[in-house]
């Protein structure tokens, strides 16, 4: 498959593996930085080829072919990405674009020798699963279901569980708070007119430290949520 196939196909299925999540062709033009024009040509081609299901206007799904090779795609990407944090020391900020110009390239002799050498880890540094050799998929969000920090109700408590990759800023920002993969939350409160929510945080069982995080930014952090507490 081409590249621009490849690009096409793990957009599709990022966004829709978030919960309701779908995609518009707005949304993959502003993501691949071209026009909505072409990529409509682009998706008409897809379903033409039987990867897509696809009506202008509507919404666009992926047929079992297209599912498959955008897993493939998307298990690259994720060991990569963890390959490059974990042997290499590159940060979680920087891992995302460097996974991405190497996916298309990476032979799978190589990617399941990097698995192997990572201990065939579940997920990648932000959380998100690694789809296994065969394609399955174990989702933490499977057995703790996860809503969005910026939607988590005062006086609730939560583990991170996943973080949104999409913009490297707001991973700078999140881990200068010491928001990460685990860490403990309880809501305290949410301040939509000042764009905020105060959360107290606390990793491996330590104290709590209240810090607040921009709702920009809280939207991008996927927790599973307790109302009872820890």
């Amino acid at each position: 498959m081409s590249k621009v196939v490849e690009d096409y196909l793990k957009i599709i299925w990022k966004a829709q593996e978030w919960p309701e999540g779908t995609v518009s062709t707005n949304e993959i033009a502003a993501t691949l930085g071209v026009t909505p024009s072409s990529v409509s040509a682009n998706l008409k081609k897809l379903a033409r080829d039987g990867l897509i299901d696809y009506e202008p206007y509507g919404r666009i799904g992926l047929t079992p072919a297209g599912h498959d090779i955008a897993v493939l795609v998307v298990r690259r990407h994720r060991v990569l990405e963890t390959y490059l944090v974990e042997s290499l020391g590159l940060g979680w900020d920087e891992v995302h674009a460097e996974a991405d110009a190497l996916e298309h390239a990476v032979s799978d002799l190589v990617l399941d020798r990097m698995d192997q050498v990572l201990g065939h880890p579940a997920h990648d540094p932000h959380g998100d699963p690694i789809p296994r050799a065969d394609g399955s998929i174990e989702r933490s969000t499977d057995r703790h279901p996860a809503v969005r920090l910026s939607e988590v109700a005062p006086g609730d408590h939560g583990q991170v569980l996943r973080i949104s990759d999409q913009q490297p800023a707001i991973l700078q920002y999140l881990e200068a708070r010491h928001i990460n993969i685990g860490t403990q939350v309880r809501i305290e409160a949410t301040n939509p007119a000042a764009g905020s929510v105060t959360v107290a945080r606390s990793t491996g069982g330590g104290p709590e430290h209240r810090v607040e995080i921009a709702l920009g930014a809280a939207a991008a952090v996927w927790v599973s949520v307790d109302p009872s507490g820890p």
